[in-house]
């Protein structure tokens, strides 16, 4: 037999409900509570509009916004109960506002669906977090300037192939992530312009007969403009998938510094010691103080990758307009939002509190062949071509290794040998950081570059 006990808001047209296991797989109210105060703030919008155009009477637009603005003061005061009954947050704060108010409650829903309601406070949740993202971003940045600056005569070995293969200043390396960070920071920012637009009013897919004024809902928000076309408005996911494409980016970049201070820390380069808030000690290993917070940044990119492929999959065979499918969106953008927050705020954290070896760092640069390009640039400015002085400092290398000394240890009466145009000066050229002085090519390593990528960050921060 039917059951006829169906209370749902949407229940009219149904003669059974759902089975509360089939009920839990459908509901999202475990999730997109979060969204609970932007939620709030749309329909404060929308119920202000539906007095002021007259399309329900203002008193009852005046008991409804009441209404909402006591749950939100509740809600912020954590004061707020949801029941997975009434599936998601739209439903259950028109359940809550009908208990404070009554039916007059039923009213705000006028001239909107939960299509539009959900878009808007996606819109809502993921402008606010964007303005957060790019002002921890600001803060990292200005870290790594801090330090950079610091440490502009830190000498340290440039890699490619984890192998030594020139000097550089450590302060020039630390400029090169606070670059990839300003492009990060410059990504979330124009994720703003397409966060920055209002789908309220778009209703289920086709608008509405009410005469809506969506410019004054558009303003009260403070969306910069309203969605011109309602299929779209209703659809679109293209901001947050920007948004988890941007925290991709942004984790394969903390990642990848992350990476690096792992490496620094071992016992083989000894290059930085971390702070012990940032460390974590072993239960069988008293000696162990383990870099497990750049470890987690590092494995956490994964999981942000993941949020993207699935959005990414979720919507890449979607009909317009909404599909239940999109109750999928909102699970990884939150996820993702909580998890480059505190990531940023750690990956500055570490860096802002850790010791720099330099006088390690430096003396690194000092027993291998990372100054060995020194040596065919000085012959090349001498006039052999450049591939003759590489083939000629090559075997002197190869010379060397054999012989367990370095470049800076031949003999002065070697290098007559190997080549006249060789002067006692080569020793100089030799030095670390004579290598790293005379790069002063625009945005090369020598100091004089260091100092002026920092003077140019300075100013793009404030």
């Amino acid at each position: 037999m039917a059951n006829n006990e169906n209370h749902k808001l949407w229940g009219g047209r149904f003669e059974a409900s759902l089975e509360k296991w089939v009920e839990e797989f459908g509901a999202s109210i475990t999730f997109d509570q979060k969204m609970a105060e932007f939620d709030l703030k749309g329909s404060i919008a929308h119920v202000t509009m539906l007095g002021q155009t007259g399309i329900i009477p203002k008193e009852d637009a005046q008991a409804i916004k009441a209404g909402l603005e006591e749950l939100l003061e509740e809600y912020k005061a954590g004061q707020l109960e949801f029941d997975v009954s009434n599936e998601d947050i739209h439903m259950n704060m028109e359940s809550l506002l009908t208990a404070k108010i009554g039916p007059v409650a039923g009213k705000l829903h006028t001239a909107r669906s939960r299509n539009d309601q959900v878009a808007t406070d996606m819109h809502l949740y993921l402008k606010a977090k964007l303005a957060e993202v790019i002002e921890k971003l600001a803060n990292l940045r200005s870290v790594l300037v801090k330090l950079a600056e610091e440490h502009t005569y830190t000498i340290m070995p440039g890699y490619t192939h984890l192998q030594h293969a020139q000097p550089i200043s450590f302060g020039h390396h630390l400029m090169a992530y606070y670059n990839m960070f300003t492009r990060d920071s410059e990504r979330f920012e124009f994720n703003v312009k397409h966060a920055d637009i209002s789908p309220l009013g778009a209703a289920a897919l086709a608008g509405t007969t009410f005469p809506i004024d969506r410019e004054l809902t558009t303003e009260l928000m403070g969306f910069a403009k309203p969605y011109s076309n309602s299929l779209d408005a209703v659809s679109d996911r293209d901001f947050i998938l920007e948004f988890l494409s941007n925290s991709s980016i942004l984790m394969m970049h903390m990642s990848r510094i992350c990476e690096e201070i792992i490496n620094w820390c071992s016992n083989e380069f000894k290059f930085v010691t971390l702070s012990d808030t940032f460390s974590t000690g072993s239960s069988i290993m008293p000696q162990k103080k383990n870099p497990d917070m750049a470890e987690l940044i590092r494995g956490k990119s994964g999981r942000v990758y993941g949020n993207l492929i699935g959005l990414l999959t979720v919507m890449k065979s979607l009909p317009l307009a909404y599909n239940k499918d999109l109750q999928e969106d909102k699970e990884g953008m939150f996820d993702t939002a909580e998890t480059i927050t505190v990531a940023i705020d750690i990956l500055a954290g570490m860096l802002e509190t850790m010791t720099v070896n330099d006088a390690h760092m430096a003396e690194s640069t000092e027993k291998d062949f990372s100054n060995a390009t020194e040596l065919a640039d000085y012959l090349a400015a001498k006039g052999l071509p450049f591939r003759e002085a590489h083939e000629i400092v090559g075997k002197l290398v190869l010379e060397c290794t054999k012989a367990g000394y370095y470049l800076q240890d031949v003999p002065f009466e070697r290098y007559q040998e190997i080549s006249n145009l060789i002067e006692e000066d080569i020793y100089v050229t030799l030095q670390s950081k004579t290598a790293v002085e005379r790069r002063n090519s625009l945005g090369g390593t020598g100091f004089d570059q260091v100092k002026w990528q920092v003077a140019q960050a300075k100013q793009d921060l404030t």
